[in-house]
């Protein structure tokens, strides 16, 4: 299975956000810092502030936060809001299904389970454990103008 990048930059803004909770964050400084296109961060950050994991502030000094603690931001949570299709392979879709074998095939049962056993662990993560590597992430994650500053 491969996610979208529209669920790798979901995750990603959770992530920035997490990493800085006592200030409100811009859309710009999340661009900069994973060196990604605005455009697609505004509506990623439209969805997150939709589905209730994210906070947004309009105006001057504005900006976006966590809507919840980390430890109540389920990752499988997330993916489930981002990602549209969990079709691995055809016969998954009956309507779209033109598999001759499906009706004999046990793989649609076996990649079913390994889907399921996926999104198993998905559920079992917070954005808690993520965020355990706070100090480094900060310094991966520092603006483009920030790190090439000298102290």
């Amino acid at each position: 299975m491969q996610l979208t990048l529209y669920t790798d930059y979901s995750l990603r803004v959770l992530i920035y956000l997490g990493l800085y909770p006592e200030r409100l964050v811009t859309i710009n400084e999340i661009a900069e810092s994973y060196n990604i296109s605005r455009n697609h961060l505004v509506k990623v950050v439209h969805h997150l502030g939709q589905v209730g994991f994210i906070q947004t502030v309009r105006g001057k000094g504005g900006g976006m936060r966590l809507a919840h603690p980390p430890e109540e931001i389920n990752i499988g949570a997330v993916v489930r809001s981002t990602e549209s299709n969990f079709d691995l392979v055809e016969c998954f879709d009956m309507e779209k299904n033109t598999c001759p074998i499906e009706p004999a095939c046990a793989i649609k049962g076996i990649l079913a389970q390994a889907n399921a056993r996926f999104m198993d662990v998905l559920d079992s993560y917070s954005l808690a454990p993520v965020l355990g590597a706070a100090p480094r992430l900060k310094v991966l994650l520092k603006p483009l103008e920030q790190a090439e500053r000298p102290d």
